[in-house]
């Protein structure tokens, strides 16, 4: 998949999460590349738009701590339960060296899993998943 495509898929997915959770799941996401070269950042959405690079590292550190333990494929997922403020909540690894993070600023997951919307707004976030399994980014 091309950066564009994915950019629309994920604004697609996030929106349509949204609607079906009645207000927002993740009302941030970062669009990130890893190399042994350099890391990149691809895209952003959310209220950080002036700050959020300052902190990624340390946002990104609660997921950090889930990912060690595990091996992801691309298309695979994951969330933190208890990442609070601007911690990252979600990922999806979308090629071999991208993930997609996702945040909710006020929320954390535990809190999101509180609501009954909660269950179909997961959809089209697994629906995401599965895209960037069949046709990663490149």
């Amino acid at each position: 998949m091309k950066l564009v495509d994915a950019r629309s898929a994920i604004t697609s997915a996030i929106g349509r999460m949204n609607a079906l959770y009645q207000k927002p799941v993740f009302d941030e996401w970062i669009l990130f590349s890893l190399s042994k070269e350099q890391n990149v950042i691809l895209g952003y959405e959310g209220p950080r738009e002036e700050s959020y690079k300052k902190q990624f590292k340390e946002d990104v550190i609660p997921l950090s701590a889930e990912l060690s333990q595990r091996q992801m494929a691309v298309g695979d997922f994951a969330f933190v339960q208890d990442a609070k403020g601007t911690g990252f909540d979600a990922c999806i690894r979308l090629g071999p060296a991208s993930y997609l993070f996702c945040n909710n600023t006020s929320k954390s997951m535990e809190e999101i899993r509180q609501s009954p919307f909660w269950l179909s707004a997961q959809k089209p976030f697994a629906e995401l998943s599965g895209k960037f399994q069949a046709d990663p980014l490149v």
